[in-house]
């Protein structure tokens, strides 16, 4: 099992350790419930340097992108990243239209190209795109050379500009910059998979444990806690987000999953495209979000039934949130079940529990809670 360079630190910090993507990972520390809330009211650090990374050079580089994915490379300049997503198309074994992976592309030009994809997919993205790879581009697999840590929360760029003389504020969503934080050279995104502000910065194995010092002393006056997978989770589903595997994954089109936004099929031809847009004229599921009625939490793969006791569907994801505190979740059924207020009915071992269609975000910000971008 793979490791990366801050397991020692999570190991001194009392991390419980999983095995998750091939990687052993923290999925908490003092507890799920504090490090959700310290994203949501401070901030908080999570280690995700098992993601992998892909660097894509040459003359080709933004046509290769324009057709191995499904949002529009010309809408990206350089500084600026995309959430997009690849898709199947006769691969043998896999659903045409379906989710390769969803991933983030930073664009440092139009020959120079940086894409962070799932860990658990790196192999089969990497053998992907260099089967579909022309020869004026080059595909280099950094996954090994580079960490990655998000620092996300309400209070994550106070903490940041102390460590970085680059101002934060020219730094929009969904951009980056190549400069130096904690005396170290990285890419300082603001991107994240919380709903808060936050930044997400990428260097060299070699600076792992400075840049991990450096932010816990100066993170002591900000409230900073180390977050695990755990609460990784619990905030992106409040938020709706997406989870490969759970949401998205090989038999399913981004249309299906709600991700139509980042599906451009105007912008000319592009692998799966033929397959997705089909989805989108003929569902045969949708994914809603739901919350439960009761104090039961539905959870991956329970079967979802309408009034009549009908399946319908499974649940994608399910949790208690934390910030609610009712259970929530997401999951597939069938479209004219989806409507918004829409009761539904969930198998929770073997127990019929009632829920009802609710549309993500579950946690939005409020008068009372000024916590949530």
């Amino acid at each position: 099992m793979k490791r990366t360079p801050f397991y020692h630190l999570h190991q001194a910090a009392g991390a419980k350790l999983i095995s998750f993507g091939g990687f052993e990972m923290p999925v908490q520390y003092e507890g799920i419930l504090s490090e959700h809330k310290a994203v949501r009211q401070a901030a908080g650090v999570f280690d995700v340097s098992h993601m992998g990374e892909f660097l894509v050079t040459g003359k080709g580089a933004k046509d290769f992108l324009q057709k191995v994915t499904t949002n529009d490379i010309n809408q990206l300049s350089s500084g600026k990243a995309q959430y997009s997503i690849m898709l199947y198309e006769n691969e043998p074994g896999m659903r045409d239209g379906g989710v390769v992976d969803d991933l983030i592309i930073y664009s440092f030009s139009s020959e120079k190209y940086l894409l962070i994809v799932n860990a658990s997919n790196i192999e089969k993205d990497f053998a992907w795109l260099m089967k579909h790879k022309p020869s004026d581009v080059a595909l280099i697999n950094q996954s090994e050379e580079l960490s990655l840590l998000a620092l996300q929360g309400p209070r994550s760029a106070d903490l940041l500009q102390f460590l970085t003389n680059e101002p934060l504020e020219d730094i929009g969503y969904y951009h980056f910059k190549e400069t130096e934080v904690c005396g170290v050279p990285m890419i300082l995104a603001r991107t994240g998979y919380t709903g808060e502000i936050g930044f997400e910065l990428c260097f060299e194995n070699q600076y792992a444990e400075k840049v991990w010092q450096v932010l816990f002393e100066k993170g002591k006056d900000f409230g900073l806690k180390p977050i695990g997978l755990g609460a990784r989770d619990t905030l992106r589903l409040e938020m709706g987000f997406a989870l490969y595997g759970h949401e998205i994954d090989h038999q399913t089109t981004p249309y299906e999953a709600g991700l139509g936004w980042v599906t451009k099929p105007d912008k000319g031809e592009f692998l799966g495209k033929e397959a997705a847009v089909l989805s989108k004229k003929t569902p045969n599921k949708k994914l809603v979000g739901f919350k439960m009625l009761s104090r039961m939490v539905a959870r991956q793969g329970y079967e979802i039934c309408n009034l009549r006791g009908e399946t319908i569907g499974a649940v994608a994801s399910g949790t208690l949130s934390p910030m609610l505190d009712v259970p929530i979740g997401t999951g597939f059924v069938t479209p004219e079940e989806s409507t918004l207020g829409n009761r539904i009915m969930i198998k929770v071992r073997g127990q019929m529990a009632e829920a009802e269609i609710h549309k993500p975000p579950f946690y939005k910000k409020t008068a009372a809670n000024e916590t949530t971008k």
